[in-house]
């Protein structure tokens, strides 16, 4: 019988994206908020834009990976609408994991503002600048950042009702992120 657990490298991305993801959330929130201490701000903006670019290029390295390395198939004990559920809810994830730091760096770029880290690289803004861009751009941000932060809700309240309510073995299939024998059947 195959493993059912998601390869190392696959939950390694994982983890590392989800370090990164979650606290993008209430960093894109709070960074907006009028009257906020300008160095907070600052500091919130720069995390926010270079780590949208760090996990645009993850989530590139993670689709080629599970191009490379296709994920283990739903178990077998799962109804057919909870797999339904989480492949959809997946599909969003990896639609928005693209639309959000895309929309994001057109946002930044159109708008005129550095991205600190492609700026250091001599990465050129790809988009002209341009106030009409920036404005569409920051609002399918905005739009794609609450659908997100659902989808991630949804992901992580599955996660732990797999992992602590049902110990179905679901949740060992992502964890740990490296080491770790064979996910329980």
């Amino acid at each position: 019988m195959p493993d059912s657990r998601y390869t190392a490298p696959a939950r390694l991305l994982h983890w590392i994206m989800a370090a990164l993801i979650l606290p993008m959330i209430p960093a894109g929130l709070i960074m907006v908020q009028p009257g906020l201490d300008r160095g907070l701000q600052n500091a919130l903006f720069l995390y926010h834009k270079n780590a949208g670019v760090l996990l645009l290029v993850l989530v590139v390295a993670r689709l080629v990976w599970r191009q490379m390395s296709p994920p283990p198939a739903p178990p077998a004990h799962l109804a057919g609408w909870q797999v339904r559920i989480a492949e959809a809810t997946h599909l969003g994830l990896y639609v928005l994991l693209i639309v959000l730091p895309v929309a994001g760096y057109v946002r930044v770029r159109a708008g005129g503002f550095p991205i600190e880290s492609l700026d250091a690289l001599g990465i050129p803004a790809l988009v002209p600048r341009s106030d009409t861009l920036a404005d569409v751009a920051k609002t399918v941000h905005y739009l794609s950042g609450l659908a997100i932060a659902v989808l991630v809700a949804m992901h992580v309240g599955a996660a732990l009702m797999h992992g602590i309510v049902k110990r179905d073995g679901v949740f060992s299939r992502m964890w740990p992120p490296l080491g770790g024998g064979p996910a329980p059947r």
